[in-house]
């Protein structure tokens, strides 16, 4: 039990506030179980194979799942991003995550969305984030894998930071209806422009320079093999796995 992946205790009094209430019979340890579902989306691993040590699979597969669909895994993230020092310069942007055929395989219709599209990199689906200046993650959208990263942008806009004050993106957010929408809400656009623009934009190239710290940070999520490659059938699940590594590797390190 010593040699496996165990969240501290200082890690679990941060998000324990955020589990849902349990009602009649007491849950299993919530440590044991948790640190069970992140060494298994880190590594890769099918349910069936965590090591013993964090206790039956099916306990571990099961909290995943139901907590997932409470959108537990996205509240924290969400919350511990709240407190970030860092919102008033942004980055934007996009990367696809390759789904396993386990993933594309079809579901009951109408169950849940998958949010997988095709690509001429084949079935993927794409993740939008929005990081503050330091490069950790405050907004997590998945969708598509063909959806343009302008639609994405959209879909983070309602949920940026009140204080921002700049907006870092590459080219692929240039747009005249995008930096019209992050003027209204009081950001500069620090985007560069597309070539044959009439009028072309001017941005702030050394502040542009900060822009591969969100690459890093996509660099980074995708080192966990779970992430890397895509296995849910459900994006719920799948986002919520996002949520988990994001949370473990920005917010609680």
């Amino acid at each position: 039990m010593s040699e496996l992946f165990m969240l501290s205790k200082a890690q679990m009094r941060r998000i324990e506030p955020y589990f849902p209430l349990s009602h009649g019979v007491p849950r299993v340890d919530d440590r044991r179980v948790l640190s069970g579902i992140v060494f298994v989306i880190r590594n890769g691993l099918r349910w069936r194979d965590a090591p013993a040590g964090y206790g039956p699979h099916k306990t571990i597969y099961n909290r995943f799942i139901r907590w997932s669909r409470l959108g537990v895994f996205n509240k924290i993230l969400a919350s511990l991003a709240a407190d970030s020092s860092a919102d008033d310069v942004l980055m934007i942007d996009a990367t696809h995550l390759k789904a396993h055929r386990t993933a594309a395989s079809l579901l009951k219709k109408g169950l849940f969305p998958r949010r997988i599209g095709r690509t001429k990199g084949g079935l993927n689906s794409k993740l939008h984030a929005v990081c503050d200046g330091t490069g950790r993650p405050l907004i997590l959208c998945l969708s598509e894998g063909q959806m343009s990263d302008h639609i994405g942008a959209k879909l983070t806009y309602p949920v940026l930071p009140r204080h921002a004050k700049c907006m870092i993106g590459d080219k692929g957010y240039d747009s005249d209806e995008y930096r019209a929408a992050l003027q209204a809400k009081g950001i500069t656009p620090c985007i560069p422009p597309r070539k044959g623009r009439i009028l072309p934009a001017d941005f702030d190239k050394n502040l542009y320079r900060q822009r591969h710290k969100i690459e890093n940070m996509f660099g980074r999520l995708k080192d966990w093999r779970r992430i890397h490659t895509r296995y849910d059938r459900c994006a719920h699940t799948f986002l919520s796995a996002i949520a988990i590594a994001a949370t473990v590797i920005f917010w609680l390190s």
